[in-house]
């Protein structure tokens, strides 16, 4: 193993922290990119972004196709009391059900009703395709560099 000078060292630590930081700004690039198409997404189904990932944390994130408010409050990184706002709309919207739990009656179980399964099914179609569509671009050697066009190019 060859041991580099103090100077190589550095030149060396620069460079790899150049590719870190552009490896970084293309992955928060991307990953914006998808959140944006999700919200849109959610906008477009008529619901709103908050909503459909309220649903994709009752029918995914503890395998039991329901969840309790303080899990989806984890899921969601909000507090308690704002997802309790959110279960509260979204229930009168007819995306999910609530239903006191028969051992905690303390605890809400929240799962999706019909409605809720159908509209989750139909937006997880069109971002199951976006993902793969990213996917591919985290394959490449090489992420291509984002399409910039400054606004007076575009107006």
């Amino acid at each position: 193993m060859q041991l580099l000078s103090g100077k190589r060292m550095q030149e060396k630590d620069r460079h790899d922290m150049k590719d870190v930081i552009h490896d970084l700004a293309q992955f928060r690039y991307l990953l914006r990119k998808f959140l944006r198409f999700s919200e849109n997404a959610a906008r477009e189904a008529g619901i709103t972004p908050q909503q459909h990932q309220l649903m994709l944390g009752v029918a995914g994130f503890t395998g039991r196709k329901s969840a309790n408010v303080s899990e989806l409050a984890e899921f969601l990184q909000e507090r308690h009391h704002s997802v309790v706002g959110l279960v509260e709309r979204a229930a009168q919207a007819g995306l999910v059900r609530r239903t006191q739990d028969t051992i905690d009656r303390r605890v809400v179980n929240v799962s999706l009703t019909k409605s809720g399964e159908e509209m989750l099914a139909k937006l997880s179609k069109l971002h199951r395709a976006e993902i793969n569509r990213i996917r591919a671009l985290f394959s490449a050697d090489e992420m291509p560099p984002p399409a910039i066009v400054s606004r007076r190019k575009a107006e």
